[in-house]
């Protein structure tokens, strides 16, 4: 009996991972959704009778589509595969229902160890040639690879920022865009605020590839933060400023070892400046080192759940990176 197996992530470039993870030897239809509205109506038609389950997805996520999967008992088994790896993801997607948790990016031994634990046997295909898993059919872009590089590094640093806080940090999806410097203000209108901010800057190299690690901290964040490590300084401008490059640190070490160890590259990274404290936006590039003409911009979200800390991690590549950069990716499709 064929097996129906169905890969939900909004990630053209992870849906290929995924696929090419799933063992050749398996006899199966495989199917594949960008997100839980998809993948719904998929399980719906029969034809999932697994689902690989990313969690940050737009239109449905994850934790949307697994409380949809209970609440109309839809007939699949699902296993989450995430570079959310929190502790609280984990906590949250098994209380769903999910059977297990993968961290991206896969390994392929994974999943059949995963159903061999739980009893669950798949029909393995006697033809002289499996089929190749459809993977020739995921047509992936580069901005589309930056995009899952990104959101892996970001889960890493999501979780170490989780255990240093003892929190549950929500992340969206990463944002790409190649700008010149010039338009970077505009493409970022997002981030701007009437608040005052902190920004610190942090230059990496490695492999032919360069750039700046930049992070932007509402400093409305500092008393919930204080309040969370027991902290009693935040109300002087040391204090601001320990706490400032404690998150930095956290959050940039984490995020660029992150994107070097998916490469498999090493990243040299320059000591950490502080660009200003109590400034705003429109400030934050005057004092950047940053002289390029045109620049990669990977953006990325951190909130605190039901706390009022938010910051942007800024990866800035630049131009003549960009190529070595694409050397690498490329050979990842």
């Amino acid at each position: 009996m064929t097996t129906t197996v169905l890969i939900c992530d909004d990630s053209s470039f992870a849906r290929k991972q995924m696929a090419r993870a799933l063992p050749r030897s398996w006899k199966m239809e495989l199917n594949f959704a960008t997100n839980g509205v998809e993948a719904l109506d998929y399980i719906r038609k029969g034809k999932a009778d697994i689902l690989f389950l990313d969690l940050n997805m737009p239109v449905m996520d994850g934790y949307e589509t697994l409380a949809a999967i209970v609440k109309d008992d839809l007939p699949t088994l699902t296993i989450v595969v995430s570079g959310d790896i929190q502790p609280e993801a984990r906590a949250r997607v098994k209380k769903l229902g999910a059977l297990d948790f993968i961290k991206k990016p896969v390994v392929g031994d994974q999943i059949e160890t995963i159903l061999n634990n739980y009893g669950i046997a798949l029909e393995q295909d006697e033809s002289d040639k499996p089929e190749e898993k459809q993977t020739s059919k995921i047509g992936v872009d580069l901005v589309d690879c930056y995009q899952e590089l990104a959101n892996v590094a970001m889960g890493r640093a999501a979780d170490l920022l989780a255990r240093f806080l003892g929190v549950y940090v929500v992340m969206p999806i990463p944002n790409v865009k190649y700008t010149e410097i010039n338009d970077l203000q505009m493409a970022l209108q997002h981030v701007k605020s009437e608040d005052a901010i902190s920004a610190v800057c942090q230059g990496f190299i490695g492999s032919g590839i360069a750039g700046e690690a930049l992070l932007i901290f509402n400093e409305t964040s500092y008393a919930d933060i204080a309040d969370l490590l027991h902290y009693e300084g935040a109300n002087t401008e040391a204090g601001q400023l320990e706490l400032l490059m404690d998150i930095s640190s956290v959050l940039c070490n984490a995020c660029l070892n992150g994107i070097a160890d998916q490469l498999d590259i090493s990243f040299s990274q320059g000591h950490p400046q502080v660009i200003g404290q109590h400034i705003h936006f429109d400030d934050i590039l005057q004092g950047s080192s940053t002289q390029w003409k045109k620049i990669l911009t990977i953006e990325m979200g951190y909130k605190i759940e039901d706390k009022n800390i938010n910051c942007d991690l800024l990866l800035l590549i630049t131009d003549d990176s960009i190529e070595a950069l694409n050397d690498k990716v490329i050979f990842l499709m």
